[in-house]
Order: C-alpha cells, then sequence, then structure tokens
C-alpha cells in the first residue's frame, strides 16, 4: 500500500466534511502552498495600480516629477509581468494539483469499495458505482482547485479594495459597504437550490450511466430476442429524466447569474450616483472619484469571478456529498476487533443450528440447519433451485453473516477470524466463471498474483488446458475480450479451475461448476475438478446428481432445512427425495 493510500485510510469520514475535503490537500501541500503564494501576488498587484493611478495624477504629475512617474509605470509594467507568470503557475499547478486530489479520492473511494460486503452489491447496480468514482469526481479537480485560490484571491481583493476605499473617501466607501452585504446575501440564498439540483443531476447521470452499462452488457441478449427498441425505450426514459434534471438546475442558475449581473452591474452606477452627490458637496474630488471607479471595477471581477465558481462550487460539493455517502456506508460484515488470523487448515466444517435471510421480507432461506464435515470429506448439496445450496455456501466464506448460529472451521467462528485470511483458505468455482479482459497468464495468475510463470503453467497442466492455451494465437499472452467473450464455456471454467489449483486451498466450494456445459465437456471437466478436490474439504453443488457419485456424503437441501443426509447407496435405499431426483434424471437422460 502507497504512502498516499495509507494517508487517506487516516482520515476519519466522521469528520466534518471541510475537514475531510482539506485533509486530501496533505500530500500536495507543495504544489498547493506554491498556488496560494502565486494568487496572492495578483491579488496585490491588482490592489496597487488603482491606488499608483491615484498618486500619479495627484502628486507626480501636477508636480512634474516626470521621471518617477515613468519609473513607476516600469516597475507596475513588471508587475504585470509578473502577474502573468503567476496566473501561468495558478493553471498549471492548480490544476495539477485539482487532478491529484480527485485522483486520491478515486483511489479511497475505490479502495473503500473493494472493503463493502456483497448484500452492498446486491443493493446497488454497477452502471451507478461506476458513476460514482468517474462522473461525481471530476468536478473536484476544479473545485480542489478553484476553491481556495478564487476564495483566497477574491477575498482580498475586496477587502483590501474596501480598506483603501475607506482611507480615501469614507462616505462613499459606506455605500459600497451596504450593497456588498446584499450582493453576498442573496448569493447564499441561491447557493442551497443549485446544490440541490445539482444532487438530482447527479443522480440522473448515475441512473444514465447504469442504463448504458447494463444496454451495453446486455446487448448480445438484446439482439438475440430482438429487442433493440426495448433497450432505446429504457435509454430514453433515462435520458429524458437527465434533460429535466439540467434543466432545473440552469433554471437555479439562471436566477442567480441574473441577479448576480444586475448586483454588479448597479455598482458603477451607485458609485457615480453617490460621488457626484459628494463632488457637488465639495467633499471629493474627480481623482478619487476615478479611484474609486477603478477600485469597484477591481473588486466587481473577484465578485464575478465568484459566481462562476459557485456553479463549479455547486458541481464539486454535489460530486462530494456523494462521495461522502459512499465513503461512509459502513460493511455489513466486517472484522472483529480481536480477529485472529486463520492459519494451519485442516479443514474440518461445522454449521451449527445456522439460519438466514437476506432480509425480512423475503423470509428465512435456511432455518436451524447443523452439519459438520471431515477434514478432506466431500460433501454434495442437492435440492431444488430456491432451497438454499448456494446460501449456506456464501456463509462459509462470510460473504454474507448468519442470522443466528455459527458456521465454524477447525473449531474457529468464522466472525473470529479476519476475512482475508478465511478466503485464502478457500478456493470457489462457480458456475458463472468471471474473466477479466486480460491474458490467459493473467486470469489464471489471478489465483496467487505471486506465482511464477512455471507455477501458471503448471495450475494449467493440471486443469487440462495448457494444450489448448498453446495453439492459441500468443499463447499465454493472448488477450481473452470483455468477460472471456473470445473464449469457450468449456475454457472459463478451466480457467478457473487453473486458479483454483494455483490458489491450492484446503477448503474447496463447487457451485454447479459443470452445469452450464454440454456433457461431453462436462465429462472432460469432471476429471479436472476430481482432482482439484482429492485431498481438500469439498462442498459441491451439483444440479446433475450423476456427477456426485464419488462424493462421501450427500445432502438434501429442500424447503430451508436439510431432509436428507448419507452416502449415494444409502439416500437410494432410503428411497426418498434424492432417490426420487436421482431417478428423474436418469430417465430424463435415457
Amino acid at each position: 500500500m502507497n504512502e498516499k493510500v495509507k494517508k487517506n485510510n487516516e482520515i476519519n469520514y466522521n469528520w466534518p466534511n471541510f475537514r475531510i475535503f482539506m485533509s486530501f490537500f496533505r500530500p500536495h501541500m507543495g504544489l498547493f502552498l506554491l498556488d496560494m503564494t502565486c494568487a496572492l501576488t495578483a491579488s496585490v498587484i491588482d490592489l496597487v495600480f488603482p491606488y499608483v493611478s491615484r498618486l500619479s495624477m495627484t502628486e507626480l504629475l501636477p508636480d512634474r516629477l516626470f521621471e518617477t512617474f515613468f519609473t513607476v509605470m516600469g516597475i507596475m509594467l513588471a508587475a504585470y509581468a509578473l502577474k502573468g507568470v503567476c496566473y501561468y503557475f495558478i493553471t498549471v499547478l492548480g490544476h495539477r494539483m485539482g487532478v491529484y486530489i480527485e485522483a486520491d479520492m478515486r483511489q479511497a473511494v475505490f479502495n473503500h469499495m473493494q472493503r463493502l460486503s456483497f448484500s452492498f452489491f446486491d443493493r446497488n447496480r454497477t452502471g451507478a458505482l461506476m458513476s460514482r468514482i468517474t462522473t461525481d469526481l471530476f468536478e473536484i479537480t476544479e473545485l480542489s482547485h478553484h476553491g481556495p485560490e478564487d476564495v483566497i484571491i477574491s477575498g482580498l481583493t475586496i477587502i483590501g479594495s474596501m480598506i483603501i476605499m475607506f482611507t480615501i473617501q469614507w462616505k462613499l466607501a459606506l455605500v459600497l459597504a451596504v450593497v456588498l452585504p446584499i450582493l453576498i446575501a442573496f448569493t447564499l440564498s441561491r447557493r442551497v437550490n443549485m446544490k440541490k439540483a445539482n444532487i438530482e443531476v447527479k443522480r440522473q447521470t448515475a441512473e444514465i450511466n447504469a442504463a448504458i452499462e447494463s444496454g451495453i452488457s446486455g446487448i448480445r441478449t438484446a439482439k438475440a430476442f430482438a429487442n433493440e427498441s426495448e433497450e432505446n425505450e429504457k435509454f430514453v426514459n433515462a435520458n429524458n429524466h437527465y434533460k429535466t434534471a439540467r434543466s432545473r438546475y440552469y433554471k437555479a442558475m439562471g436566477g442567480f447569474m441574473s441577479g448576480m449581473e444586475f448586483t454588479t452591474s448597479i455598482m458603477q452606477v451607485l458609485v457615480i450616483t453617490a460621488g457626484g452627490i459628494f463632488i457637488m458637496r465639495g467633499e471629493l474630488d474627480y481623482i478619487d472619484l476615478m479611484t474609486f471607479s477603478l477600485y469597484v471595477s477591481t473588486f466587481v471581477t473577484p465578485i464575478r469571478k465568484l459566481a462562476q465558481f459557485s456553479e463549479i462550487y455547486m458541481q464539486g460539493t454535489a460530486g462530494f456529498s456523494r462521495f461522502l455517502e459512499l465513503m461512509r456506508t459502513r460493511p455489513d460484515i466486517e472484522d472483529a476487533p480481536d480477529a485472529e488470523e486463520l492459519r494451519d487448515v485442516k479443514g474440518e466444517i461445522e454449521y451449527r443450528h445456522v439460519s438466514f435471510e437476506y432480509n425480512k421480507e423475503s423470509g428465512p432461506v435456511l432455518s436451524d440447519v447443523s452439519l459438520t464435515i471431515a477434514p478432506g470429506e466431500k460433501l454434495a448439496v442437492v435440492g431444488p433451485s430456491g432451497g438454499g445450496k448456494t446460501t449456506l455456501c456464501q456463509l462459509l466464506p462470510r460473504f454474507y453473516d448468519v442470522t443466528s448460529g455459527a458456521v465454524l472451521i477447525d473449531g474457529h467462528d468464522v466472525r473470529s477470524v479476519t476475512q482475508d485470511s478465511l478466503r485464502r483458505n478457500i478456493g470457489m468455482i462457480q458456475q458463472d466463471v468471471f474473466i477479466f479482459a486480460a491474458t490467459i497468464r493473467e486470469n489464471i495468475r489471478y489465483g496467487r498474483p505471486d506465482a511464477t510463470d512455471a507455477e501458471v503453467v503448471a495450475a494449467a497442466v493440471r486443469a487440462e488446458i495448457h494444450q489448448e492455451i498453446m495453439q492459441m494465437p500468443e499463447g499465454y499472452d493472448t488477450y481473452v475480450g470483455e468477460r472471456g467473450v473470445m473464449l469457450s464455456g468449456g475454457q472459463k471454467q478451466r480457467l478457473s479451475i487453473a486458479r483454483v489449483f494455483l490458489k491450492n486451498p484446503p477448503v474447496l466450494i463447487l457451485d454447479e461448476a459443470t452445469s452450464a456445459l454440454d456433457t461431453v465437456t462436462e465429462q472432460r471437466i469432471q476429471a479436472s475438478l476430481d482432482e482439484l478436490a482429492e485431498g481438500r474439504t469439498s462442498i459441491i453443488i451439483a444440479h446433475r446428481l450423476s456427477t456426485i457419485h464419488n462424493a462421501d456424503r450427500i445432502a438434501v437441501i429442500e424447503k430451508e432445512k436439510i431432509i436428507e443426509l448419507g452416502t449415494h447407496e444409502e439416500l437410494m435405499e432410503k428411497d426418498g427425495v434424492y432417490a426420487e431426483l436421482y431417478r428423474a434424471q436418469a430417465f430424463t437422460e435415457d
């Protein structure tokens, strides 16, 4: 884990939002200080020019100090050249800092998502989660760059201008001082509406991303059913919701910007009107009025900049709010404070009065299930769909926690050991194998990232896929496409078997690993699975009962419970549910 990730992990997301935001500046403090130094320098130069202009018209030119006048103008020319250099660094280094902060937040949220439980991903669509770590954080770059910079430049310019104007003519400065808070109050009042509207835009953007992800992922199915028009309609609906949300946001922003434009524009009118009155009374001269006009122009520019920044602020804070919402989501399953490493696993597994339900509405999936599996034993689990077979297996690696009871491995409650050490000792092969868009070598090595090339090849040989790999264009470096689209179903399964051979865990779970394959391919892969299960504690969920003859015991799950348990011969002799299922399949296959 690199140093930046470690620092991000030290952030307490229960802190106030502003403190959390500023914590991301800490690793980039050098860039931040340089950016702020350039911003302060540019502000000071803007403040000096109107004062120098007044000095020139009131003293240098009337007293014919022409040499001093041109010297001062030369200095101002150099100062504005320096200001140009400062803005170069503000643009380049400031945006670079913003990108770094955005990237750190994206890394933090991705790391956090890796720790969230299965139930979180059950509830959230992939496209919406993608939006959280991409679109929602795009504006963070502008916010983290322009936020501190614009506040400092604008604040210093406005306050500095007001102080100088009070030294020139306090009555006229007071008029501006009264108008300015009204402008700020208006800005604050409109900010809330803009933020609400922008959060809705973020939400609808997530919905569009989800629709795109679903449409692209399922495009083969859509084409197979000739349902392209249905998918287009779904996307049109999501797109229309997005357009509506954007329209509302722009209405809120339009009201804000029009009010801001009116208020800033009339400030010059107020200065000339009030200044004219003071000139009529002999309390102000034309040079001071011109100086006031220059200073008003000086701090109207920062006010306009703040108005423009308000949109960046709304977008950035809306994205940051959604970032915090995700970062403050706690995993349903976490390691206990005193969790221990699971070591030297023998493979004894016990389900002790286990009950489980995904939620109150769906009701129980398992109810008071008790079962013990000896080290090295092969237990097959059969039963109707929805009976709880997969759930039973998912409780062992603690993808979900039991509602009541306990699951133990070598006498340790799985809740008392670290999830990482628990899952390192369990290998899983499922019916729906996920193949990464990478090379064959990288996909096999996923079983143990530090494995050597020789170990990868040895795992492929044991999974009986080495010869097929060597016939591919690039051998082990062959790219397999998105989700392994360039591989057959049997090749995907054998890659997943090679992964587990490489991982070499003491406990194995086979969740209908061959049910989606044809009979010939299944027979080839079954030999690999039998070798993989040799000497390991194995739980095998089987759809085809003919594949589990060599299981030491068979458990039949139906209606939330284990209703039969024994060897194939014992269950056939019992002539119960298993025997009925077996005869029905045998008849079908014949």
